[in-house]
């Protein structure tokens, strides 16, 4: 089963405002487990970044004055994504974004359910509690040091061990990263044992002698009773 985790950066909240996508991460995951497989692009919005939403990414005008712009990346990504689940945490404003800008460059927009959104996951497990992404990663124990911004693959990083824990735990995952995989069947984990021969049953000649001894000397023995 793959599953692709994707983050985004934007220049702002709303593409129907002019907004547009800076940045897209994506992970790879093969039953729940990333298989180190990435696609990862900076992009030129073609308009100028807020100051407010430089200060949360980092992405200035100057950095990305020379990276592609979304026309230019919307094949391979397409590609990448192929027809997987995408998980995404809260979905909605992710899947907005793509939307908008897959349907400006002719593409075929995302039905919502594609998405799995970790966001609704956490809200539904731990009701009341907050379910930002750093909020799950420190519940989980992800370590999260090194996100002083927002960045796209590092967020689909952190991501990619959020889902996990919200499976269910790394144990879903370890078992499944272990299995092999039946002929028409879901996959199925493998233990290794030690070969132990069969051991002999046949009783001793001293054993039946000895029974036979205590049979003798058992009085009004059910099975002797007419």
């Amino acid at each position: 089963m793959r599953e692709v985790v994707l983050d985004t950066e934007t220049t702002g909240f709303k593409p129907d405002e002019g907004h547009r996508l800076v940045e897209i991460g994506c992970i790879e995951l093969v039953n729940h487990v990333s298989t180190g497989n990435r696609y990862h692009v900076y992009i030129n919005p073609e308009r100028p970044v807020p100051p407010d939403a430089a200060a949360v990414h980092g992405l200035t005008d100057e950095f990305l004055a020379d990276k592609p712009v979304f026309t230019d990346v919307v094949q391979a990504f397409v590609e990448f994504i192929g027809d997987s689940k995408l998980v995404i945490h809260n979905a909605a404003f992710d899947m907005t974004f793509l939307n908008w800008q897959l349907k400006e460059c002719g593409y075929p927009t995302m039905p919502m359910d594609r998405a799995i959104d970790t966001l609704a996951m956490a809200r539904k497990k731990f009701p009341g509690s907050p379910a930002t992404l750093d909020a799950l990663c420190k519940r989980f124990g992800v370590d999260n040091s090194g996100r002083t911004l927002h960045g796209a693959l590092l967020d689909a990083q952190l991501l990619a061990d959020v889902y996990l824990e919200l499976l269910g735990g790394r144990q879903a995952g370890l078992a499944l990263a272990a299995s092999g995989t039946s002929k028409g069947g879901p996959a199925v984990a493998r233990v290794d044992r030690p070969f132990r021969p069969a051991r002999p049953h046949q009783p001793l000649a001293e054993e039946l002698a000895a029974h036979d001894g205590l049979v003798k000397a058992l009085k009004n023995a059910m099975w002797a009773q007419e």
